[in-house]
């Protein structure tokens, strides 16, 4: 499993959203308090944000666990974002252990993270992949379950369908395929967040007109933290944040 991250609102030191809370992303990746597969997130992890005017994200990654690079304190501490998305990872049985691994995923506007395994992986979605035309398969950024997930969603966004359409065709189209499934898909181009609930826990807190922040579990002890349903897709942004009951697969 993993833990990951999103948030959108007024520009702040990436620590204060990744580090400093008394249950930051950082802490999860050893102390998880609401994980319900594995307990450590040693095996990876990676943050992508957005500087103003630019709407591709910078994205830093490396192998191993985030406690042991004292890289990252120094970066998230003088780099100031309106809009990022964190993960750390624990790595599914028969994926690749290096950094090409580590989410966020990312392509044009886009970053994306996935927290959870395809059970059965990769014969169980084989299905999924021949799909995918042949130069999508051969540029999938890592050999992992995640990085088919990403690219069945980016086919999805490359095809035209907004983020929501594009995580609930993905989920529903892995669900169906391998059903006892952990899904929980989080995606962001830095001015919306999408994400699923399918399996693992899933959270938002939302200060409307102000923020927002979607994450595996809360990283403070403020009541307004709200638990997003299993199976359900979350949409939003700064304004506003829509729970929406996905799909049951066809088995």
């Amino acid at each position: 499993m993993c833990r990951h991250l999103a948030y959108l609102g007024p520009a702040v030191a990436l620590c204060d959203i990744v580090i400093n809370p008394p249950h930051s992303l950082y802490r999860q990746s050893w102390a998880p308090r609401r994980q319900r597969n594995g307990t450590v997130n040693a095996d990876g992890f990676g943050l992508g944000w957005y500087a103003p005017g630019d709407p591709v994200p910078a994205r830093y990654r490396r192998t191993g666990p985030v406690w042991a690079d004292p890289s990252f304190a120094d970066v998230t501490r003088v780099v100031r974002s309106g809009a990022l998305l964190g993960a750390v990872r624990d790595t599914t049985e028969g994926s690749a252990p290096d950094e090409s691994a580590a989410a966020p995923y990312t392509y044009g506007p886009w970053l994306f993270s996935h927290n959870g395994a395809l059970l059965g992986w990769p014969r169980s979605v084989a299905d999924a992949a021949e799909t995918l035309p042949a130069a999508e398969l051969l540029t999938l950024e890592a050999r992992c379950d995640s990085a088919l997930a990403w690219a069945l969603a980016l086919h999805q966004l490359r095809a035209g369908a907004g983020p929501d359409e594009a995580l609930a065709d993905t989920t529903g189209r892995l669900a169906s395929l391998t059903p006892e499934s952990r899904l929980n898909f989080l995606l962001t181009d830095g001015h919306t967040i999408a994400a699923t609930a399918w399996g693992d826990s899933l959270w938002f807190l939302s200060a409307p007109g102000r923020s927002l922040v979607v994450a595996s579990e809360p990283h403070d002890d403020d009541p307004r933290w709200t638990e997003v349903p299993d199976r359900h897709l979350l949409t939003g942004d700064t304004s506003e944040v829509l729970l929406i009951p996905l799909k049951e697969p066809h088995l």
